[in-house]
């Protein structure tokens, strides 16, 4: 892996969604590797984005704060890469739900704009985009592998599904060369812990820095293949330098596939904290729950010669004590702001557009 990684010495790539936690972390590697970095993000409110988060390089890496959508401001450094990884967009699957069309800007719209300049700018570009498992909606079987058919239960899951779709057809159309990696739950350093409804690994870890109880929606069976954010960027990473893509849609996943009860268990065990306890489902993530989740990386592993190395209890306190030697995230955590759900600023879209201006 490492005679394939040398490519990136000099080479300009663009990282879109880069101050936020997956994004952030593919960027410091990427300027460990010698590569010269143009971050994208427009910090959209309940997104994720922290300036913070590039500390360790900030001064080798170029930020712009734009929206991807915003194409005009992006063409000269759209013309001067020579790889763009594409992680800009919103995660949460709540938000989606409660704000459908504020989802459909930023994980559709926004991409399609991005794409057609892209296409126009610099035709032929290796573009790596990050998927999500969202897309599958509830498992017909498991593992699931790339053949599994796209049926999401919620509006984040479409608007992922579309984007998808996006990059691939401008790949089939040899257009821009474009590889999609669907990731499973992502955890690890620089999650933002402190924005609502960022998935249930963050709302974890923030208790566990607090030593607070774990709470389960359910019986606590539901399976999850947690992959820690320094393999996620792996992969990433050989999906950016392989000459010639044998695939364009690739699913990454854990190396354990783990009960919710099991996961909780190990995080309050590692955290000192209390045992977990069960909860009822509530009606707005019932809705929206696909029940157990296995991620089959056996493409990626064949074709890139990439696996998840990192086992959760082994990545889970790493994490923790990367927090735990951070005194900002503390300050934040003292001051969690509103519930999901409350923010008015998520509620208009049009503060997308205030955002990047």
């Amino acid at each position: 892996m490492n005679n394939i990684l040398r490519c990136y010495q000099g080479k300009r790539t663009l990282v879109t969604g880069g101050l936020g936690f997956i994004g952030s972390s593919l960027a410091i590697r990427l300027v460990e590797l010698g590569a010269r970095v143009t971050v994208v993000d427009s910090s959209v409110p309940g997104c994720g984005a922290d300036e913070a988060n590039l500390k360790p390089v900030r001064d080798s890496v170029a930020v712009l704060y734009r929206d991807i959508a915003d194409t005009s401001a992006l063409e000269n450094h759209i013309r001067s890469a020579d790889l763009v990884f594409n992680l800009a967009g919103e995660v949460s699957h709540t938000h989606s739900m409660k704000w459908p069309r504020r989802d459909a800007e930023l994980n559709a719209l926004a991409q399609l704009r991005f794409l057609e300049s892209c296409a126009r700018l610099r035709p032929g570009i290796r573009i790596v985009y990050a998927g999500t498992r969202q897309v599958y909606g509830r498992p017909r079987y498991l593992p699931v592998d790339e053949n599994h058919p796209f049926c999401p239960v919620d509006f984040n899951g479409i608007h992922k599904a579309v984007a998808i779709q996006y990059h691939l057809l401008y790949a089939e159309l040899g257009k821009l060369d474009a590889v999609v990696l669907n990731l499973t739950n992502i955890y690890g350093p620089r999650m933002a812990l402190w924005e609502p409804c960022q998935g249930f690994l963050s709302v974890f870890l923030r208790r566990m820095l607090q030593r607070q109880q774990l709470q389960i929606f359910g019986d606590g069976s539901q399976l999850r293949d947690p992959l820690y954010v320094d393999d996620a960027v792996e992969a990433f990473l050989l999906a950016g330098a392989v000459p010639q893509l044998p695939s364009r849609l690739y699913n990454l996943g854990g190396p354990q596939a783990l009960g919710l009860i099991q996961i909780a268990e190990t995080c309050s065990r590692i955290a000192g904290g209390p045992p977990p306890a069960l909860r009822p489902f509530p009606p707005d993530h019932k809705q929206i729950d696909i029940g157990n989740y296995r991620a089959d990386w056996t493409r990626i592993r064949t074709e890139l010669g990439w696996q998840p190395r990192t086992l959760f209890s082994e990545g889970i306190s790493r994490a923790l004590l990367f927090y735990q030697a951070e005194p900002r995230y503390h300050l934040r955590l003292d001051d969690p702001g509103p519930a999901c759900g409350v923010r008015d600023e998520l509620q208009d879209p049009l503060n997308l557009r205030r955002a990047a201006s």
